[in-house]
């Protein structure tokens, strides 16, 4: 049995799901973060998955997404780098939070994420030393490349700067010294599987992957598989 509800932790509502009666007790916690013009609702699977295997789950929305959603759908269109990088940037207050409530048990805090919020998961873990592991799905932590060709933006040397220090790049050591998995469909169509060789090939040439689980799912697009879903289940349970 789970517990499911939308609450306020910081500054903003999250979808949180915990086992039954463990709402106040201290637990190893995912953060997950879910696709450009999706919400936290929409991938509330995750969230009862998750919890069933006994961790608190907190997903928020990205900005203009969800209950933060303003209403102008021309206008996130044109915004998914900025909306990104705001995600990136919100996570460390979402992460005190979590430790000044006493929600964290023993420094357990992992994060996870598909599509946008697979490149969310990359970037946290690029920056945040303090994430015990990273669950990526069908995303990317290269951002200033990808962006020339997924949905470009007007200014590209704003986003570069934004973002150049967020992405994996130079940050292979960093992604390398906790576990991490990698999962992407590869027809995916709309956030190249590529992006996902890409860093699986930078971390094996550097011999860095010791830390590694890269699957792949064949003749898949760009969706979330019932394997995806187990896999990512099965990791945090064996890295969390």
């Amino acid at each position: 049995m789970i517990e499911i509800e939308t609450r306020r932790l910081g500054n903003h509502e999250i979808l949180h799901a915990i086992p039954a009666g463990k709402s106040a007790h201290p637990l190893p916690v995912v953060v997950f973060y879910h696709g450009f013009t999706s919400s936290k609702l929409v991938y509330s699977y995750f969230a009862v998955a998750l919890a069933q295997a006994g961790f608190r789950v907190v997903m928020p929305d990205a900005p203009d997404h969800g209950a933060r959603f303003t209403g102008d759908e021309q206008v996130r269109l044109g915004q998914f780098w900025q909306i990104l990088h705001g995600s990136l940037s919100e996570f460390a207050g979402l992460r005190d939070a979590l430790y000044q409530a006493g929600l964290v048990a023993d420094q357990r805090l992992s994060v996870a994420g598909a599509s946008m919020g697979g490149m969310t998961a990359l970037g946290i873990m690029a920056r945040h030393p303090e994430v015990s592991s990273v669950a990526c799905l069908m995303g990317s932590g290269y951002f200033t490349s990808l962006s020339k060709t997924l949905f470009p933006p007007q200014d590209a040397t704003e986003i570069d700067a934004l973002l150049a220090e967020w992405e994996v790049t130079r940050a292979l050591p960093r992604l390398a010294d906790r576990p991490l998995l990698l999962w992407h469909g590869d027809a995916d169509d709309v956030v190249p599987p590529g992006e996902t060789f890409r860093l699986q090939q930078a971390l094996q040439r550097e011999g860095l992957d010791g830390n590694l689980t890269c699957l792949w799912e064949a003749g898949v697009r760009h969706r979330i598989t019932p394997a995806a879903l187990d896999a990512t289940v099965d990791f945090f349970r064996q890295n969390l």
